[in-house]
This record gives C-alpha cells, sequence and structure tokens, in this order.
C-alpha cells in the first residue's frame, strides 16, 4: 500500500478519535441564575425603606447572564424570574431539575440586627455548624410562609422557625458537595476584589431553595443591606456590574475546571512529617495515618484551631486540605466496623457526619460493600 494512502487512512482514523473525543467531552450546557425574592417579597430592606434585596438581586442577575452569553453563547442561560414576580422557593428548583441544568446560581443579600455585619459570602447545601448559618437560612428559608397556609404540606412538613427541620438537610446535595464548595470557593476569592472586600467565607446551610437542586448549586449573598458601608455599593446598579462580573470570573474559572475534569484539587493531608504538624496558619492537627477510616464532621474554608467550638468537645481532630476548603474528621480506626461505631455517637452531635477512608493523603466516602 502506498506511504500516501497509508497516511491518508491514519489522518482520517485521528480525525474520528479526535471528533469521538470532542462529543464524550463534559461541557456546561444550562446555567440557571435566580434572584432571591420578587414581587410582594421585598427580602432584606435597608433602613430607610428605600431600597430592596429583590431590586438588587434582579439587577445582578440579569447583567451576570448577559455576560455569560456574550463570552459563551452557546450557553443557555436560564432565569427563576426576569421581572419582579414571586417565584416559590419550590418552582426554583423545580425549574432548575427541569432543564437539567449544569450550575444553579442562587443571589441574594443579607441582613441582620447588628449594623456593623459586613462581607459577603456563599453558602453551599448542607448542616449548619454555627448559630450565624442557622439565622441566615432561616431568614432565607421564611419566605415559604408567603406562598399560603399549607407551605407546611408542600415541602413536607418544614417549618423555618424550628431548628429541627433542618436535620433534613444533613445528607442531601452529598453528589454535588465538592463540585458547589469548589465553584462557591471562586466567588469568594473574586470577591475579594470588592467593591465589598469583607470575605466572610463559604458556609454550609440549609437553604430550601438549593434543597432538591439536582446539581452543584451555591447562595451567594452580595453583603449586608443592614451595614451602611455595604448598602452604599448595593444600592448603586453602576455597582451592580462589578458584582456581576466577580460571579461571571468565578463562573468562567469554574466552567475551565470542571470541563478540563480538574474540578476540584485532589484532597492532600495537610501533614506530611511527624506524628504532629503545623499549618500555614500554625496550628496543630493530628497527623493521619497511611490509611485509616474516619468520619467527617465539616468542612470549613478556613483553618479552625484545636479545640474551636465548632468541634463540640472533640480533641482527636484531623484536618485535609481540599483545594481552597478544610475537612475535618474525628477518629483513627484500621476498619470500617470499627468507625461505624462511632459514627453513631458523633451524628448526634454533628448531623450529616459520614465514614471517610484515607489513603496516602486522600479522602474519599466510604461506601459499604
Amino acid at each position: 500500500m502506498p506511504l500516501r494512502v497509508v497516511l491518508t487512512i491514519f489522518s482520517l482514523m485521528m480525525l474520528t478519535f479526535a471528533r469521538s473525543d470532542a462529543q464524550n467531552t463534559v461541557r456546561i450546557q444550562k446555567v440557571v441564575i435566580d434572584p432571591g425574592h420578587g414581587g410582594h417579597d421585598p427580602g432584606t430592606v435597608s433602613a430607610n425603606r428605600r431600597v430592596f434585596e429583590k431590586n438588587i438581586t434582579l439587577s445582578v442577575a440579569l447583567k451576570l447572564g448577559t455576560l455569560i452569553k456574550k463570552e459563551f453563547p452557546d450557553i443557555d442561560v436560564i432565569y427563576t424570574r426576569k421581572t419582579d414576580k414571586f417565584i416559590p422557593l419550590s418552582q426554583r428548583s423545580e425549574i432548575a431539575n427541569k432543564n437539567k441544568a449544569d450550575l444553579f446560581i442562587s443571589i441574594h443579600v443579607n441582613g441582620v440586627a447588628a449594623r456593623s455585619a459586613s462581607g459577603s459570602e456563599t453558602f453551599v447545601m448542607g448542616p449548619d455548624h454555627s448559630s450565624s448559618n442557622l439565622e441566615v437560612s432561616k431568614l432565607e428559608n421564611s419566605v415559604i410562609t408567603l406562598e399560603g397556609e399549607d407551605y407546611e404540606s408542600k415541602y413536607e412538613g418544614f417549618d423555618p422557625n424550628n431548628p429541627e427541620s433542618y436535620i433534613i438537610f444533613s445528607l442531601l446535595q452529598n453528589a454535588h458537595l465538592e463540585q458547589s464548595l469548589s465553584f462557591a470557593s471562586l466567588v469568594q476569592k473574586h470577591s475579594d476584589r470588592g467593591p465589598i472586600k469583607v470575605n466572610r467565607g463559604i458556609k454550609q446551610a440549609g437553604f430550601l431553595v438549593l434543597w432538591k437542586t439536582t446539581m452543584p448549586s451555591a447562595l451567594i449573598e452580595l453583603g449586608f443591606i443592614t451595614n451602611p458601608a455595604d448598602l452604599i455599593f448595593l444600592a448603586s446598579e453602576k455597582t451592580h456590574e462589578k458584582f456581576a462580573l466577580n460571579i461571571f470570573n468565578a463562573f468562567k474559572e469554574y466552567k475551565d475546571l470542571y470541563e478540563s475534569g480538574n474540578t476540584l484539587s485532589s484532597p492532600k493531608d495537610i501533614s506530611q512529617k511527624g506524628d504532629q504538624e503545623k499549618t500555614d496558619t500554625g496550628e496543630n492537627f493530628v497527623k493521619i495515618p497511611e490509611i485509616t477510616y474516619r468520619v467527617q464532621i465539616m468542612a470549613a474554608n478556613r483553618i479552625l484551631k484545636p479545640g474551636a467550638p465548632d468541634f463540640k468537645g472533640e480533641k482527636d481532630v484531623s484536618c485535609i486540605k481540599s483545594g481552597k476548603y478544610y475537612k475535618y474528621a474525628v477518629g483513627n480506626y484500621n476498619s470500617p466496623e470499627s468507625a461505624e461505631k462511632e459514627l453513631a455517637r458523633l451524628e448526634k452531635k454533628f448531623k450529616g457526619a459520614f465514614i471517610v477512608k484515607i489513603e496516602n493523603g486522600v479522602s474519599s466516602p466510604y461506601k459499604r460493600k
């Protein structure tokens, strides 16, 4: 067979393989943007009663969608609302699920009694690890009381003012927690550029709007409408462009990582030498043996000091870094059976705790055979 023919056949084969790989590449095709509140639900309101959360979130959401469509015209951008309209929380997640979205972005503005509270923070679905997280989720979830007297039946008996109701969130969204945390960390990274430069980090809480979404999801709190300094930026539509640009830059970076298959860095043991090591913040955590089973109790975007209130008295706490956040686990067991006994105890203190297998510093959820 002539060499020219062989080369032609080889080139055609390589082109076919390339097209096949391109077709199998995971792509972000649909994004749902959710402007919080709307219609007869104003959300948080400024002290002078002139600035409403619902208007801020809609403005930022529309600007974000425009940026995404301009840069990525092939991506389908879907809004839960495009006007000043009230949309029940359950319908917001239904919109995302029915459209089989690849990412759900919910935009909100915070508000508390203390005027000193300031800054942006991003939440992902998970158990509430502090009273402040619970208060934020209670505030955002209280909107369901505006949906009529049958809201409890619609949300399976959920009471936004009853802390016990938040137990139902403990194991939800675990399948997408890693990706959600990855996107959330990028949002906070780009939020450092302002206009509100106070970074309150990534947190987990039980938000109804994230409850039933079947894709990576995050709820972004742009700032505090109750803080005079934050309010200046939140009230300015010109500044809304900056808020939208920050989220867009986070989305763009997340998209690149997601589609390259490297959304998250491989979890690595912070400690590499000796029985105990100091982290980059100088705090000591127990070194993890080469292979062990432990009980993961929480994840955070920062190093927590040994003995921190978040650990609820637990002493044997190890810390593993995963991308921009840290996973905290208790115990050190040679078998999953031993870890299961400890899990039964820890579940009473940490809703959503689960067993992880750690091998060579890499953490993965333990699955029973």
